[in-house]
């Protein structure tokens, strides 16, 4: 059996029980260790065999999984974060179903929520944004032209932003040519949750100045959007003039149809 694991953003105790759990039992680990903090390793069995895969080809990847399956041993294969999001597991999954390979997956705590509580941040503020765009500038990786930066900025939504450190003065000017002003409230978290965390807070304008002033050149995250201000709407769900399916309003408003308005808030 082979078990994808979502490492968690770094902390070590950020992993899932299940994950850790899966660890402690694995006779074979492969873990991306350009990624992953190692300390999340030392709960395994001494015995484990454990790989890099910072050093593997996908190929070199799956013959591991094979023959640790050929001799009925179990394998975690440990992604940073949750491995839906750029974990490339998708092409593993799909060789694995035709060697007919048993999997599962257990997700994990991503980068970008462990970024928001470095940050104490929250995406979805009333009044700011109820969306929250998660993407990437394109690299050696192509990005659908549909999904380029600029396009997306468009939305004047919350982004997040994943493997773009390395292009940000590229990044700052489409997420200009996109609509965001150059003022807009932005920042950069370097390993989000590790101990060696690292938190800057700047504009759009100066993402790429303030990136090279502190030498942060990978391994971190762009937060771009006016939920890093400080005006925002108070939330329905917990105002007193709001009705819901849990309590009834103790204050009441001009409005005429607010006895449910904070339901689904």
């Amino acid at each position: 059996m082979i078990h994808f694991v979502g490492a968690g953003p770094g902390a070590p105790d950020l992993i899932t029980i299940r994950g850790q759990k899966l660890l402690a039992k694995a006779d074979v680990i492969i873990y991306a260790g350009s990624l992953v903090n190692p300390a999340l390793l030392e709960v395994k069995k001494p015995e484990c065999a454990v790989y890099n895969s910072a050093h593997m080809t996908l190929e070199e990847v799956l013959d591991v999984m094979k023959k640790a399956e050929q001799s009925g041993k179990t394998t975690v294969r440990l992604h940073t974060g949750d491995p839906s999001l750029y974990g490339a597991i998708r092409e593993q999954m799909d060789a694995l179903k035709k060697m007919n390979i048993a999997y599962d997956i257990c997700p994990g705590v991503s980068a970008f929520c462990g970024t928001a509580s470095a940050l104490e941040l929250e995406y979805t503020l009333p009044g700011v944004s109820q969306t929250v765009i998660i993407s990437r500038t394109a690299g050696r990786t192509p990005v659908p032209e549909r999904e380029s930066i600029p396009q997306l900025a468009r939305h004047q939504a919350t982004m997040v932003l994943f493997l773009s450190t390395g292009h940000l003065p590229k990044l700052q000017k489409e997420l200009i040519e996109g609509g965001y002003t150059a003022a807009t409230p932005a920042a950069i978290c370097y390993k989000a949750t590790w101990p060696e965390e690292k938190r800057f807070f700047c504009t759009v304008g100066t993402l790429a100045e303030t990136a090279e002033r502190e030498n942060i050149t990978s391994t971190a995250l762009i937060v771009v959007g006016n939920i890093i201000g400080e005006q925002y709407d108070r939330s329905l769900l917990y105002d007193p003039s709001f009705t819901t399916a849990f309590r009834e309003a103790t204050e009441t408003t001009n409005g005429s149809d607010t006895d449910k308005a904070g339901m689904d808030q």
